[in-house]
Order: C-alpha cells, then sequence, then structure tokens
C-alpha cells in the first residue's frame, strides 16, 4: 500500500491556498508554479476537491479558489479520499475474498491497519499542517504578488 502523487499533491495544493487564502482566491496557476504541480493535474484534482465541498471557485477576474469550509473542519483523510486515493492495506479491497472467496490469514491485520491509518489521517487537520508550515517557514515569502483587478465605479450625473 502507498500513497500516490494524487493523494500527496492534493493535500500540498491544500496546504498552499489555505497558506493564501486570506488575500482572496489563489489561482491554480500560482499553486502549479509555486509546487511544481502541473495545471491540468490540479484542475483535475480541485473539480474532485469542489465536488466533495472542501474547496469553492470565484469566477471572473481576480478569481480562483477558496477553502469551502474553516482549516480546522478540513482533514487530511477529507482531502485525500476526496481525489478518490484509495488507502487500502488488503489485497481483496476489504471483500475479504483473497483465497478462493474466504478471507486470507492475514486479512484482518490489513484491515486493522486501514483503520488506523485513517483514524490517523482523519485526526490530522489541514489546520495544523498549515500551522506547522508558518512555524517551520515564518521569514518565507507567503505572498501571492499578482496583480490586483480593480473595478472602478464612476458616478453617472443625472
Amino acid at each position: 500500500m502507498r500513497l500516490t502523487t494524487k493523494g500527496r499533491f492534493a493535500v500540498t495544493a491544500m496546504i498552499d491556498l489555505a497558506l493564501r487564502e486570506d488575500e482572496g482566491p489563489v489561482t491554480l496557476a500560482g499553486i502549479s508554479e509555486r509546487q511544481k504541480i502541473s495545471l491540468s493535474y490540479l484542475e483535475q484534482l480541485f473539480g474532485k476537491l469542489r465536488r466533495r465541498d472542501l474547496v469553492g471557485s470565484v469566477r471572473g477576474p481576480g478569481g480562483g479558489y477558496r477553502l469551502a469550509r474553516p482549516l480546522a473542519e478540513i482533514s487530511v483523510a477529507d482531502i485525500i479520499f476526496a481525489v478518490d486515493e484509495p488507502m487500502d492495506a488488503t489485497q481483496c479491497g476489504g471483500k475479504g475474498n483473497c483465497m478462493d472467496q474466504q478471507p486470507c490469514m492475514t486479512h484482518d491485520l490489513w484491515m486493522s491497519l486501514n483503520a488506523h491509518m485513517y483514524d490517523y489521517l482523519d485526526s490530522v487537520s489541514l489546520s495544523s499542517l498549515v500551522d506547522k508550515q508558518r512555524d517551520a517557514h515564518p521569514s518565507a515569502v507567503l505572498h501571492d504578488h499578482r496583480p490586483r483587478v480593480r473595478v472602478r465605479r464612476e458616478r453617472v450625473a443625472a
């Protein structure tokens, strides 16, 4: 069992988004550039994250993505499962039919490992990962320096 790039990239992208969210919507192009993740791959991941209500999109000039829930309410397990990352140590997909339609001798061991992995990933919040990044890199520039689009409204004389 291993975590693929899909899960790792989704968690990384969500940390990046969370670190910059207070500046407004965050673009996938910005995340792609900072994290060296393909833009098309991020688009696929964020489509899944949006469908699971972990992020919301903002259209138009100055648009991008925002978190759909508070940081503390999003766990690593939420992110990984949102992008359809399988977290299963069994060979049978948890069905118990590994040996001639019967559970293998180690089935319960691997099912227990699955439960422990889920419990651990569910206990790690996006908030704690963001805090660790801020503590580890306090002098790092975390600001998105893209140009802001401002809309001017002119008064029309009546």
